[in-house]
Protein backbone atom coordinates (compact mmCIF):
# COMPACT_ATOMS: atom_id res chain seq x y z
CA UNK A 1 0.00 0.00 0.00
CA UNK A 2 2.20 3.00 -1.56
CA UNK A 3 1.82 6.69 0.04
CA UNK A 4 0.30 8.74 -1.99
CA UNK A 5 0.36 12.07 -0.12
CA UNK A 6 1.19 14.08 2.86
CA UNK A 7 -0.35 17.17 4.44
CA UNK A 8 0.28 18.56 7.59
CA UNK A 9 -2.31 21.78 9.41
CA UNK A 10 -1.26 23.54 11.81
CA UNK A 11 -3.62 24.64 14.40
CA UNK A 12 -4.70 26.02 17.43
CA UNK A 13 -6.94 24.15 20.00
CA UNK A 14 -8.13 26.59 22.52
CA UNK A 15 -9.48 26.16 25.70
CA UNK A 16 -12.95 27.18 27.55
CA UNK A 17 -10.82 29.63 29.66
CA UNK A 18 -7.02 30.48 30.48
CA UNK A 19 -5.20 28.72 33.12
CA UNK A 20 -2.67 30.36 35.35
CA UNK A 21 0.64 28.60 35.06
CA UNK A 22 4.26 29.39 35.93
CA UNK A 23 4.45 31.64 32.74
CA UNK A 24 1.19 33.70 33.22
CA UNK A 25 -1.98 32.21 31.62
CA UNK A 26 -2.44 29.58 28.66
CA UNK A 27 -5.21 29.50 26.87
CA UNK A 28 -5.15 26.94 24.23
CA UNK A 29 -1.98 24.99 22.74
CA UNK A 30 -0.98 25.17 19.08
CA UNK A 31 -0.66 21.68 17.63
CA UNK A 32 -0.26 20.17 13.80
CA UNK A 33 -2.85 17.60 12.45
CA UNK A 34 -0.87 14.58 9.75
CA UNK A 35 -3.00 13.21 7.30
CA UNK A 36 -1.37 10.64 5.10
CA UNK A 37 -3.28 9.16 2.25
CA UNK A 38 -2.81 6.45 0.60
CA UNK A 39 -2.97 5.07 -2.38
CA UNK A 40 -6.13 2.73 -1.95
CA UNK A 41 -7.71 6.22 -0.80
CA UNK A 42 -7.38 5.41 3.05
CA UNK A 43 -5.84 8.14 5.35
CA UNK A 44 -4.08 8.00 8.83
CA UNK A 45 -4.07 10.72 11.32
CA UNK A 46 -1.56 12.17 12.98
CA UNK A 47 -0.95 14.96 15.82
CA UNK A 48 2.34 17.07 16.78
CA UNK A 49 2.23 18.82 19.99
CA UNK A 50 3.86 22.35 17.90
CA UNK A 51 2.75 24.22 14.83
CA UNK A 52 6.33 23.93 14.05
CA UNK A 53 6.16 20.46 12.67
CA UNK A 54 4.00 21.43 9.90
CA UNK A 55 6.91 22.75 8.13
CA UNK A 56 9.20 20.14 8.40
CA UNK A 57 6.43 17.53 7.49
CA UNK A 58 5.13 19.34 4.35
CA UNK A 59 8.17 20.91 2.75
CA UNK A 60 10.58 18.07 4.00
CA UNK A 61 9.65 14.48 5.12
CA UNK A 62 6.52 14.49 2.54
CA UNK A 63 8.83 14.40 -0.25
CA UNK A 64 10.89 11.40 1.30
CA UNK A 65 8.07 9.47 1.91
CA UNK A 66 5.23 9.56 -0.87
CA UNK A 67 5.54 6.19 -2.97
CA UNK A 68 6.71 4.11 0.13
CA UNK A 69 4.84 1.30 1.22
CA UNK A 70 2.73 2.71 4.51
CA UNK A 71 3.57 -0.45 6.67
CA UNK A 72 7.45 0.33 6.28
CA UNK A 73 7.60 1.80 9.71
CA UNK A 74 10.96 0.82 10.41
CA UNK A 75 12.00 2.36 6.64
CA UNK A 76 10.11 5.25 6.60
CA UNK A 77 12.10 6.28 10.26
CA UNK A 78 15.29 5.64 8.02
CA UNK A 79 14.78 8.31 5.37
CA UNK A 80 13.86 11.04 7.78
CA UNK A 81 15.49 10.45 11.00
CA UNK A 82 19.45 11.05 10.87
CA UNK A 83 20.94 8.62 13.79
CA UNK A 84 18.64 9.38 16.62
CA UNK A 85 21.51 10.59 19.40
CA UNK A 86 22.85 13.00 16.57
CA UNK A 87 19.07 14.45 16.17
CA UNK A 88 19.08 14.54 19.90
CA UNK A 89 22.74 16.14 20.54
CA UNK A 90 22.07 19.27 17.72
CA UNK A 91 18.57 19.34 19.78
CA UNK A 92 16.38 19.34 16.94
CA UNK A 93 13.31 17.87 19.14
CA UNK A 94 11.05 19.50 16.31
CA UNK A 95 12.11 16.96 13.36
CA UNK A 96 11.56 14.11 16.35
CA UNK A 97 8.40 15.33 16.43
CA UNK A 98 7.29 15.94 12.94
CA UNK A 99 8.46 12.27 12.11
CA UNK A 100 6.24 11.11 15.74
CA UNK A 101 3.09 12.32 14.11
CA UNK A 102 3.71 10.83 10.60
CA UNK A 103 4.30 7.41 12.39
CA UNK A 104 1.50 7.88 14.44
CA UNK A 105 -1.13 8.07 11.49
CA UNK A 106 1.03 4.95 9.70
CA UNK A 107 0.05 2.98 12.86
CA UNK A 108 -3.46 4.46 11.98
CA UNK A 109 -3.05 3.16 8.71
CA UNK A 110 -2.52 0.15 9.28
CA UNK A 111 -5.56 -0.54 11.83
CA UNK A 112 -7.49 0.67 8.86
CA UNK A 113 -6.38 -1.39 6.91
CA UNK A 114 -6.37 -4.61 8.96
CA UNK A 115 -9.80 -3.27 10.60
CA UNK A 116 -8.26 -3.43 13.79
CA UNK A 117 -8.10 -1.46 16.74
CA UNK A 118 -4.82 0.28 17.19
CA UNK A 119 -4.30 -1.78 20.65
CA UNK A 120 -4.76 -4.90 18.90
CA UNK A 121 -1.42 -4.30 16.52
CA UNK A 122 0.42 -3.62 20.08
CA UNK A 123 -0.84 -7.22 21.11
CA UNK A 124 -4.14 -6.59 22.71
CA UNK A 125 -6.00 -4.61 26.02
CA UNK A 126 -4.91 -5.69 29.48
CA UNK A 127 -7.34 -2.90 30.53
CA UNK A 128 -9.93 -1.18 28.48
CA UNK A 129 -11.02 1.52 30.69
CA UNK A 130 -8.40 4.46 30.60
CA UNK A 131 -8.27 5.82 33.88
CA UNK A 132 -7.50 10.22 33.50
CA UNK A 133 -7.31 12.71 36.03
CA UNK A 134 -9.45 16.03 35.88
CA UNK A 135 -7.93 19.26 35.94
CA UNK A 136 -7.57 22.32 38.47
CA UNK A 137 -6.16 25.47 38.29
CA UNK A 138 -6.68 29.39 38.66
CA UNK A 139 -8.03 30.61 35.59
CA UNK A 140 -9.05 33.83 33.93
CA UNK A 141 -12.20 34.64 31.94
CA UNK A 142 -13.18 32.78 28.57
CA UNK A 143 -15.56 33.72 26.26
CA UNK A 144 -18.59 31.90 27.93
CA UNK A 145 -16.94 30.78 30.78
CA UNK A 146 -15.78 32.78 34.03
CA UNK A 147 -12.69 31.22 35.22
CA UNK A 148 -12.01 30.22 39.05
CA UNK A 149 -10.05 33.31 40.36
CA UNK A 150 -9.53 32.15 44.64
CA UNK A 151 -8.60 28.56 45.63
CA UNK A 152 -12.21 28.80 47.44
CA UNK A 153 -13.43 28.77 43.70
CA UNK A 154 -11.24 26.09 41.98
CA UNK A 155 -12.11 23.38 45.29
CA UNK A 156 -15.77 24.34 44.42
CA UNK A 157 -14.79 23.51 40.50
CA UNK A 158 -13.58 20.30 41.60
CA UNK A 159 -16.57 19.49 44.26
CA UNK A 160 -18.54 20.44 40.73
CA UNK A 161 -16.94 17.88 38.80
CA UNK A 162 -17.00 15.43 41.63
CA UNK A 163 -20.55 15.40 41.68
CA UNK A 164 -21.20 15.46 37.91
CA UNK A 165 -18.64 13.76 36.64
CA UNK A 166 -17.52 11.17 39.26
CA UNK A 167 -14.19 12.92 39.19
CA UNK A 168 -12.10 11.47 42.27
CA UNK A 169 -8.49 12.32 40.29
CA UNK A 170 -7.62 15.30 40.18
CA UNK A 171 -4.30 17.52 39.17
CA UNK A 172 -3.47 20.74 39.47
CA UNK A 173 -1.47 23.49 38.72
CA UNK A 174 0.88 24.58 41.71
CA UNK A 175 2.86 27.16 40.75
CA UNK A 176 1.08 30.81 42.07
CA UNK A 177 4.02 33.25 42.92
CA UNK A 178 2.89 32.95 46.56
CA UNK A 179 3.05 29.50 47.27
CA UNK A 180 0.23 29.53 50.09
CA UNK A 181 -2.06 30.54 47.20
CA UNK A 182 -1.64 26.93 45.93
CA UNK A 183 -1.29 25.29 49.01
CA UNK A 184 -4.33 26.71 49.88
CA UNK A 185 -6.11 25.40 46.69
CA UNK A 186 -4.50 21.65 47.88
CA UNK A 187 -5.95 22.34 51.74
CA UNK A 188 -9.50 23.15 50.17
CA UNK A 189 -9.92 20.32 47.64
CA UNK A 190 -8.61 17.85 50.70
CA UNK A 191 -11.18 19.03 52.55
CA UNK A 192 -14.39 19.36 50.41
CA UNK A 193 -13.24 16.23 48.81
CA UNK A 194 -12.07 14.09 51.81
CA UNK A 195 -9.28 11.29 51.84
CA UNK A 196 -10.77 9.59 48.78
CA UNK A 197 -9.54 12.00 46.30
CA UNK A 198 -6.04 11.87 44.38
CA UNK A 199 -4.37 14.91 44.31
CA UNK A 200 -1.35 15.51 42.02
CA UNK A 201 0.46 18.73 41.39
CA UNK A 202 2.46 19.85 38.90
CA UNK A 203 5.26 23.06 39.07
CA UNK A 204 6.48 23.48 36.53
CA UNK A 205 10.00 24.32 37.85
CA UNK A 206 8.33 27.13 39.60
CA UNK A 207 10.17 27.26 43.01
CA UNK A 208 13.42 26.71 44.26
CA UNK A 209 15.23 24.54 46.20
CA UNK A 210 14.60 26.50 49.40
CA UNK A 211 10.80 27.08 48.58
CA UNK A 212 10.44 23.69 47.68
CA UNK A 213 12.01 22.02 50.84
CA UNK A 214 9.20 24.28 53.10
CA UNK A 215 6.60 23.10 51.03
CA UNK A 216 7.40 19.39 51.20
CA UNK A 217 6.08 18.65 54.69
CA UNK A 218 2.41 20.19 54.45
CA UNK A 219 2.23 18.72 51.02
CA UNK A 220 3.26 15.25 52.29
CA UNK A 221 0.77 15.60 55.23
CA UNK A 222 -2.32 16.59 52.62
CA UNK A 223 -1.60 13.27 50.89
CA UNK A 224 -0.12 14.38 47.96
CA UNK A 225 -0.08 11.42 45.06
CA UNK A 226 2.74 13.15 42.54
CA UNK A 227 4.74 16.60 42.16
CA UNK A 228 5.79 17.10 38.97
CA UNK A 229 8.83 19.30 38.22
CA UNK A 230 8.69 20.58 41.74
CA UNK A 231 11.85 22.65 41.02
CA UNK A 232 14.51 23.28 37.99
CA UNK A 233 16.55 20.97 37.55
CA UNK A 234 16.79 16.66 38.18
CA UNK A 235 20.14 17.59 40.49
CA UNK A 236 17.86 19.74 42.70
CA UNK A 237 15.10 17.41 42.47
CA UNK A 238 17.77 14.92 43.90
CA UNK A 239 18.67 17.46 46.69
CA UNK A 240 14.70 17.45 47.38
CA UNK A 241 14.58 13.79 47.97
CA UNK A 242 16.11 13.85 51.17
CA UNK A 243 13.42 15.88 52.51
CA UNK A 244 10.10 14.65 50.43
CA UNK A 245 8.61 11.28 50.54
CA UNK A 246 6.47 12.47 47.76
CA UNK A 247 7.15 10.53 44.08
CA UNK A 248 8.42 13.12 41.56
CA UNK A 249 7.83 13.52 38.04
CA UNK A 250 9.26 15.41 35.05
CA UNK A 251 8.78 16.10 31.21
CA UNK A 252 12.43 15.32 30.72
CA UNK A 253 12.63 12.21 29.08
CA UNK A 254 16.39 11.41 29.97
CA UNK A 255 16.24 7.82 31.29
CA UNK A 256 19.62 7.25 31.82
CA UNK A 257 20.14 9.79 34.47
CA UNK A 258 17.01 9.15 36.04
CA UNK A 259 18.44 5.78 36.27
CA UNK A 260 22.01 7.35 37.67
CA UNK A 261 20.47 10.05 40.34
CA UNK A 262 17.05 7.58 41.07
CA UNK A 263 14.94 10.70 40.88
CA UNK A 264 12.34 11.13 39.01
CA UNK A 265 9.82 8.51 40.04
CA UNK A 266 8.05 9.02 36.79
CA UNK A 267 8.07 10.71 33.40
CA UNK A 268 4.88 12.15 31.27
CA UNK A 269 5.11 11.98 28.03
CA UNK A 270 4.20 12.09 24.57
CA UNK A 271 4.66 9.41 22.11
CA UNK A 272 5.69 11.73 19.48
CA UNK A 273 8.11 13.26 21.37
CA UNK A 274 9.95 9.85 21.45
CA UNK A 275 9.75 9.75 17.74
CA UNK A 276 6.25 8.05 17.24
CA UNK A 277 4.56 4.73 18.91
CA UNK A 278 7.13 2.26 18.48
CA UNK A 279 9.84 4.27 20.28
CA UNK A 280 7.32 4.72 22.93
CA UNK A 281 6.65 1.02 23.45
CA UNK A 282 10.55 0.45 24.00
CA UNK A 283 10.51 3.39 26.19
CA UNK A 284 8.04 2.07 28.64
CA UNK A 285 9.73 -0.99 28.50
CA UNK A 286 12.98 0.83 29.54
CA UNK A 287 10.74 2.43 32.30
CA UNK A 288 9.80 -0.89 33.18
CA UNK A 289 12.57 -2.86 33.76
CA UNK A 290 14.55 0.74 35.56
CA UNK A 291 11.24 0.94 37.82
CA UNK A 292 10.40 4.10 36.78
CA UNK A 293 6.66 5.02 36.08
CA UNK A 294 5.17 6.92 33.02
CA UNK A 295 1.93 8.70 31.95
CA UNK A 296 0.75 10.53 29.37
CA UNK A 297 0.28 14.20 29.36
CA UNK A 298 -2.51 16.76 28.27
CA UNK A 299 -3.08 19.46 25.50
CA UNK A 300 -3.87 17.15 22.25
CA UNK A 301 -7.00 16.95 20.47
CA UNK A 302 -8.63 14.10 20.02
CA UNK A 303 -6.07 12.13 17.60
CA UNK A 304 -3.39 12.28 19.66
CA UNK A 305 -5.30 11.39 22.80
CA UNK A 306 -6.78 8.19 21.39
CA UNK A 307 -2.82 7.62 20.74
CA UNK A 308 -2.93 7.82 24.50
CA UNK A 309 -5.85 5.38 25.25
CA UNK A 310 -4.53 2.57 23.32
CA UNK A 311 -0.88 2.72 24.50
CA UNK A 312 -2.48 2.80 27.76
CA UNK A 313 -4.97 -0.40 26.89
CA UNK A 314 -2.23 -2.04 25.36
CA UNK A 315 0.82 -1.57 28.26
CA UNK A 316 0.26 -2.69 31.58
CA UNK A 317 3.20 -0.67 33.12
CA UNK A 318 1.51 2.32 32.59
CA UNK A 319 -0.63 2.63 35.88
CA UNK A 320 -0.97 5.98 36.70
CA UNK A 321 -3.85 7.85 35.50
CA UNK A 322 -2.89 9.90 32.47
CA UNK A 323 -3.09 13.59 32.26
CA UNK A 324 -6.14 15.07 31.16
CA UNK A 325 -7.72 18.69 30.02
CA UNK A 326 -10.72 17.11 28.11
CA UNK A 327 -13.16 18.94 30.40
CA UNK A 328 -11.56 22.56 29.73
CA UNK A 329 -11.85 22.09 26.04
CA UNK A 330 -15.06 22.95 23.93
CA UNK A 331 -13.87 21.71 20.98
CA UNK A 332 -12.16 19.06 18.79
CA UNK A 333 -10.66 18.33 15.52
CA UNK A 334 -12.53 14.92 15.55
CA UNK A 335 -15.88 13.96 15.32
CA UNK A 336 -15.99 12.09 18.50
CA UNK A 337 -13.76 14.68 21.01
CA UNK A 338 -13.56 16.20 23.69
CA UNK A 339 -13.54 12.61 24.87
CA UNK A 340 -15.39 13.15 28.77
CA UNK A 341 -13.94 11.09 31.73
CA UNK A 342 -16.98 9.74 33.61
CA UNK A 343 -15.74 8.29 36.69
CA UNK A 344 -12.42 9.05 35.95
CA UNK A 345 -11.74 6.62 32.88
CA UNK A 346 -12.60 6.86 29.47
CA UNK A 347 -13.01 4.07 27.09
CA UNK A 348 -10.85 3.17 24.64
CA UNK A 349 -12.09 3.62 21.02
CA UNK A 350 -13.06 0.83 18.89
CA UNK A 351 -12.69 1.23 15.62
CA UNK A 352 -10.07 0.56 13.82
CA UNK A 353 -6.91 2.22 13.76
CA UNK A 354 -6.96 5.00 16.38
CA UNK A 355 -10.69 5.41 15.89
CA UNK A 356 -11.16 8.42 15.76
CA UNK A 357 -12.45 10.45 12.91
CA UNK A 358 -11.52 13.53 11.54
CA UNK A 359 -13.95 16.92 11.71
CA UNK A 360 -13.30 18.60 8.48
CA UNK A 361 -15.38 21.67 9.62
CA UNK A 362 -13.37 21.66 13.16
CA UNK A 363 -10.18 21.41 11.14
CA UNK A 364 -10.90 24.08 9.42
CA UNK A 365 -11.98 26.51 12.08
CA UNK A 366 -8.89 25.76 13.84
CA UNK A 367 -6.47 26.15 11.26
CA UNK A 368 -8.39 29.70 10.08
CA UNK A 369 -7.88 30.64 14.12
CA UNK A 370 -4.32 29.68 13.62
CA UNK A 371 -3.19 32.01 10.67
CA UNK A 372 -5.39 34.89 11.52
CA UNK A 373 -3.73 34.94 15.35
CA UNK A 374 -0.88 33.17 15.05
CA UNK A 375 0.21 30.55 17.35
CA UNK A 376 -1.28 30.24 21.01
CA UNK A 377 1.37 32.09 23.72
CA UNK A 378 1.39 29.91 26.34
CA UNK A 379 4.52 32.38 27.93
CA UNK A 380 1.80 35.72 28.39
CA UNK A 381 1.41 37.31 31.45
CA UNK A 382 -1.10 38.83 32.15
CA UNK A 383 0.10 41.01 35.00
CA UNK A 384 3.40 42.29 32.49
CA UNK A 385 2.11 42.09 29.22
CA UNK A 386 4.92 42.13 26.50
CA UNK A 387 7.51 40.10 29.21
CA UNK A 388 8.40 37.44 30.10
CA UNK A 389 8.97 35.82 34.05
CA UNK A 390 12.20 34.67 35.26
CA UNK A 391 12.16 31.38 37.37
CA UNK A 392 12.47 30.25 40.08
CA UNK A 393 8.86 32.49 40.96
CA UNK A 394 10.24 32.12 44.72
Amino acid sequence: MKIRSIKATPINLRLEAPYGWVFGELDGFSQTIVEVETEDGLIGLGEAPTPAAAAIINDVLAERLVGRDAFDIAGAEYVCLPYWTGVQSINDRTRIMAFGAIEMALWDLRGKAWKQPLYQLLGGAVRKDIPFTDYFSLRGDGPKVKGETTPEEVADYCVELNETHGTTFFEGKFSTEDPKVSLRMVELIREKLGDGAMIRIDSNQAYSLATARRLARPLEDLGVRNWEDPVATIEEMRQLRQHCSIPFSTHNIDIARAMDLKVPDAFVGNPTAHGGIGRLLRFVGACEHAGVDFWCYSGDSGIGSAAYLHLCAALGWIREPNQSLFRMQPMDITEEGPFSPRNNVVRVPEGPGLGVTLSRKNLAACHRDFTENGPCNKYHDPAKPGTYRRLPLN
